[in-house]
């Protein structure tokens, strides 16, 4: 059973500590995670499906009908489309990805892996990727790191790390800002 130490609180926590406890279960974790992340990528590239979860207008039954065709597209079935449904039935759609984010913590933090965003300026080598990867396992306790790296040149060097609520700002522009900041205080 999920621990209520995962940080899971509110209807999105009670919500995806229940399906993760059904699909470990029913050996369809790793199944579900893939289905639920497939759902999260069709309702961030579609606004009228955004639209139609967030709005209150539409009601349970319109959800549903709605809904379908998204399941099918998605090839989302079994436990997830199935909680999926319940969701909208509950008219709890509107918080889903929030129950999708934190079933994907609970799912990680079952497989040892820790999730980190990554802003360099410049793309990394592999060699250099490589080490990250190693130095943010020894980091975060030998657990195995999945990298999102993000290319962004306005940092103009170093890099950004953030993995869950923490963040490293080691960036050239966070270093010159700070410069700025003291030399504007000093004269």
């Amino acid at each position: 059973m999920a621990q209520d130490g995962d940080s899971l609180s509110g209807v999105a926590g009670r919500y995806a500590s229940a399906l993760y406890d059904l699909a470990t279960e029913n050996h369809a974790a790793d199944d579900v995670a893939a289905a639920l992340d497939r759902f999260k990528t069709l309702l961030d590239g579609s606004a009228d499906l955004k639209r139609m979860v967030k709005s209150p207008v539409f009601s349970a039954k319109e959800q549903l009908d709605a809904l379908e065709p998204v399941l099918n597209k998605g090839q989302i079935s079994g436990i997830a489309a199935n909680f999926i449904r319940l969701v909208a039935a509950k008219r709890r759609l509107f918080v889903i990805s929030d129950m999708i984010a934190a079933y994907r913590r609970l799912h990680d933090k079952a497989k040892g892996l820790v999730r980190a965003d990554v802003t360099i300026a410049a793309p990394l080598k592999p060699d250099h990727e490589a080490a990250l990867r190693e130095t943010l396992a020894g980091v975060t306790g030998g657990k195995t790191i999945d990298l999102n790296v993000t290319t962004d040149p306005s940092i103009i060097g170093g890099l950004i790390v953030k993995i869950g609520s923490r963040m490293v700002d080691a960036s050239v522009r966070t270093k010159l800002n700070s410069i700025r900041t003291r030399m504007k205080e000093v004269g």
